[in-house]
């Protein structure tokens, strides 16, 4: 049990994991906000699941360029970048979205997702780039515990930036909501920059191939490793089918009648069930990773948000969005610590790259997806028949006997 805390006596990985925190907090404080203020000023479906597409599409279309330059650059480097690009961008949008710059509303639309765009761009290089600093700081016989301990500030701040931006915007308006993301987002950038020189200076000292040439070899790696496709596949399209998260300003509003305050609620009960279980494997890291934990903890959560679509009671609702944060946490650690193990160090930026696209589409395009089918076939068939999609998922993907015989040690020399 001691090495779980002895990831957290590491300096460096402190600041890692307090700027995760809070660069998470801001994100999802941003996303309570520009949602509500979006469904506030059109009430379309629709533009909700476009705010989504809005921010996928530079983030897809940059990831694979952004893990080549993680892979020949100083991860750190990227990565503070990327945080202080997203810190501007939300001074930005509190200037002009928040009103302190009058905009005609014709044009507020326009320049609330502009700053989105900007948003996605900055995002494409943050994984591949977190994704290579990690190890650098944590040995791999930490690697479960560190994993744990991320998913589990990823939660924290899950939780606090949803329902504290959700209880600004409701009690004080849109723009000292906006103020939320700015201040926490600078914060990150603050934290990021203090990490020691040794890993802020690391750049890997073979030559590096033409971008082209090792982009391919990136797909190369991941296409010939069925393993590692499966985890991301199943996870895409998991997710794709089955997050509900872009229909919460709907559901708060039509279904549940809980306001901007409910939202916050809503928005941040997943992270409750999350953390929980996080915190849990945190204390007590996995000695063996195994594949079969990740398709039944994926089935769990197509189970909840089937529960969820049905449920017409604020408390009932809150449950099964725990629950389902309960599953997509062991999701998330087994997941991201197989990847960590698998992966060889010269190809981390690249593979994390090609796993930001798969996330990347599972959440933003699925957001879109969401908002589509709300349109087409309801709010709450829509939430239904999404989950029982991702039990078709699991189903299929359950099919691959190399993918269920998988087990990792995460032992030093395993």
């Amino acid at each position: 049990m001691s090495l779980s805390f002895d990831v957290l006596r590491n300096r460096d990985f402190r600041l890692l994991l307090i700027t995760r925190i809070f660069g998470i907090m801001a994100l999802q404080a941003q996303a309570v906000i520009v949602g509500w203020q979006i469904y506030s000023l059109t009430g379309d479906l629709l533009m909700l699941g476009l705010v989504g597409l809005v921010e996928a599409v530079p983030a897809i279309a940059c990831a694979l360029f952004a893990g080549h330059v993680v892979d020949i650059s100083r991860p750190h480097f990227v990565f503070r970048m990327c945080i202080g690009t997203i810190a501007l961008n939300t001074l930005f949008l509190l200037l002009f979205a928040g009103g302190i710059i009058p905009i005609p509303f014709g044009k507020l639309i326009h320049w609330i997702f502009a700053g989105i765009f900007i948003s996605g761009l900055a995002r494409s290089f943050i994984m591949p780039s977190s994704f290579s600093l990690l190890p650098q700081i944590i040995p791999r016989e930490k690697i479960a515990a560190a994993s744990a301990w991320m998913t589990s500030g990823f939660q924290v701040a899950a939780i606090t930036g949803p329902a504290v931006a959700g209880l600004i915007y409701g009690g004080y308006g849109v723009q000292i909501a906006w103020l939320l993301p700015v201040i926490l987002m600078s914060i990150a950038f603050v934290m990021i920059s203090a990490i020691s020189n040794h890993h802020r200076q690391f750049r890997r000292s073979e030559k590096s191939a033409p971008a082209v040439q090792s982009i391919k070899e990136g797909w190369k790696f991941i296409l010939t490793n069925n393993v590692l496709l499966s985890i991301m596949a199943l996870d895409m399209f998991a997710v794709l089918f089955g997050g509900a998260t872009a229909m919460l300003p709907a559901i708060a509003d039509k279904v549940l009648h809980v306001g901007s305050e409910g939202l916050g609620m809503l928005r941040a009960a997943p992270a409750i069930g999350s953390i929980c279980t996080a915190l849990f494997l945190a204390v007590r890291p996995l000695k063996t990773i195994k594949a079969t934990v990740l398709l039944y903890a994926i089935a769990g959560f197509g189970f909840s948000m089937i529960g969820f679509g049905m449920s017409t009671v604020f408390a009932v609702s809150i449950f099964f969005l725990v629950l389902s944060g309960a599953f997509d946490s062991v999701s998330m650690v087994v997941r991201s610590t197989l990847m960590q193990l698998l992966v060889p160090d010269n190809m981390r930026g690249r593979v994390s790259a090609v796993n930001s696209m798969f996330i990347i589409s599972s959440n933003e395009i699925g957001a879109f997806e969401s908002g589509v089918a709300a349109k087409l076939f309801g709010l709450v068939p829509s939430i239904i028949f999404g989950g029982i999609g991702t039990l078709v998922v699991v189903s299929v993907t359950s099919c691959s006997k190399k993918l269920r015989k998988t087990v990792v040690s995460t032992d030093r020399d395993g």
